[in-house]
C-alpha cells in the first residue's frame, strides 16, 4: 500500500445485502460491521454507502419483480430502508459505535449551500466516531434528481469527503478482461488506471434483478472518485474478512489508481453534477484548447447549443465527435447564447446589447470530465 488510508467509503451493494434477494443477510452484514468496526480501532473512519432498501422492501413485501412504476419502488424503499438501517445500528452498537442515517438526492449535491452543509455534517459526523450510513432517498426521488445507482453516489460521497479510498463490494470477485460466466479463460484484472476507456469495453452493461448497476457503473464511480485522488476497489464482499485483508495490503479484486492529480473542492462539485441543463457542441479548435490548454471557453468556438437554462447553471460540453469533455457554470442563458455563438467576444455587446463576460465559461468554473 502507497500510503496510509484514513478515510473510505465502503459500497455494498443490493444482491450482497439481501441476499439474491430473499431478505436481509444479517449474517453477511453483521460481519461487514464488525470489519468496519476493526477499521476504527485502525483509525480508519469509514462512510457505508449501501444499497438494499428497495430489495429489503421487495421482500417484505412479497414482491418477486423489481417493479418499473417509480411510484412502486418509492413505496418499497419507504418499507425497505426500516429494516435496513435497524439491521444496522443493532449490530454496531454491539460495538460501541453510533449510526446515522444519510439520505441524498442529486438535487442535494448540486445545490451548492447544500453540498457543502452536507459536506460538514458528514464530516462532523466521522470526527464523533460516528459511522453515517448513506442511501439514494428513492422515496422522494424524480427520474431527474436521481444519481442512477448507488456506485455513482459512492464515487460522489468519496469526493466529498475527500476519502483516500473508495470501496466497492460486489457479488464478483472484481473486473475480468471478459464475461466470466460466458468464456472459461477470462482473466481478473488486478490493477488499473480509473478512467481508462479500455477497461469499459472490457465491463458489461447489464444491471441485475435487485440493483441498478454493473461493471460499468462502478468503472464510472472510480473514475469519479479519482478527482479527489481517491483509489477505487472493486472486490468481492463475499471474500472472508475482505475489509480487513484490503487495510493489510493484501492484493485481492481489482485496484483502480487515481492517476490525476486532484482537482479543487470547488470543480469536484460542479463535477458531481450529474444531470446538465443543457449542452454546448464545439469546434475541434476549441475543444483543443480546452483539453490541452486549459482555457476558458469562448463563444466562438461553440456551434450548436442544447437545452434551456439561464445564466449560472451548469451545462456540458462536447467535442465534433460526440464527447463530452467538459461542463461548467455558463455566464448567458441558452437564448442569448444562441445570438452569440460563433462570434468573437468583441462582439457580444453588439449583438446582446450587454456584455456579462467576455468567456461563454470561464476556466475557474469549468472542468474536465
Amino acid at each position: 500500500m502507497n500510503k496510509i488510508i484514513h478515510r473510505w467509503v465502503v459500497k455494498i451493494g443490493s444482491a450482497l445485502i439481501t441476499a439474491e434477494g430473499k431478505g436481509l443477510d444479517k449474517n453477511a452484514i453483521e460481519s461487514w460491521v464488525a470489519q468496519i468496526a476493526a477499521l476504527h480501532q485502525q483509525g480508519i473512519q469509514t462512510v457505508l454507502v449501501s444499497s438494499g432498501a428497495v430489495a429489503e422492501g421487495m421482500a417484505r413485501l412479497h414482491w418477486k419483480q423489481r417493479p418499473s412504476e417509480l411510484f412502486k419502488l418509492q413505496a418499497a424503499a419507504a418499507v425497505g430502508q426500516m429494516g435496513l438501517v435497524q439491521t444496522y445500528e443493532s449490530f454496531f452498537q454491539k460495538y460501541g459505535l453510533h449510526t446515522a442515517q444519510i439520505l441524498l438526492t442529486h438535487d442535494d449535491l448540486a445545490h451548492r449551500e447544500r453540498y457543502l452543509n452536507a459536506r460538514s455534517t458528514l464530516c462532523t459526523l466521522l470526527d464523533l466516531q460516528v459511522v453515517p450510513i448513506i442511501n439514494e432517498n428513492d422515496t422522494v426521488a424524480t427520474e431527474e434528481i436521481r444519481f442512477g445507482d448507488n456506485d455513482s453516489l459512492g464515487g460522489l460521497v468519496t469526493n466529498l469527503i475527500q476519502a483516500d479510498r473508495l470501496v466497492i463490494l460486489t457479488d464478483q470477485q472484481g473486473l475480468y478482461d471478459k464475461d466470466p460466466r460466458q468464456f472459461a479463460d477470462a482473466q481478473l484484472v488486478q490493477e488499473g488506471c480509473a478512467g481508462d476507456p479500455v477497461l469499459l469495453e472490457m465491463a458489461g452493461g447489464s444491471a441485475g434483478v435487485l440493483g441498478r448497476g454493473g461493471m460499468r457503473t462502478k468503472l464510472q464511480a472510480a473514475k469519479i472518485a479519482a478527482r479527489s485522488g481517491a483509489d477505487t476497489l472493486i472486490v468481492s464482499g463475499r471474500e472472508p474478512q475482505v475489509l480487513q485483508r484490503v487495510a493489510q495490503g493484501e492484493a485481492i479484486g481489482t485496484l483502480l489508481h487515481a492517476r490525476q492529480a486532484p482537482i479543487t473542492a470547488r470543480k469536484r462539485w460542479l463535477a458531481s453534477h450529474l444531470q446538465m441543463r443543457g449542452r454546448l457542441h464545439l469546434d475541434q479548435g476549441a475543444a483543443h484548447v480546452l483539453r490541452e490548454q486549459g482555457k476558458s471557453l469562448l463563444a466562438v468556438g461553440v456551434q450548436r447549443v442544447e437545452g434551456e437554462f439561464e445564466r449560472g447553471e451548469v451545462v456540458a460540453c462536447f467535442d465534433p465527435q460526440g464527447n463530452e469533455i467538459a461542463r461548467g457554470l455558463i455566464n448567458y442563458s441558452a437564448a442569448d447564447t444562441q445570438k452569440i455563438l460563433g462570434q468573437p467576444s468583441e462582439k457580444i455587446m453588439e449583438l446582446l446589447g450587454y456584455v456579462d463576460e467576455p468567456e461563454l465559461i470561464h476556466r475557474d468554473n469549468l472542468v474536465l470530465v
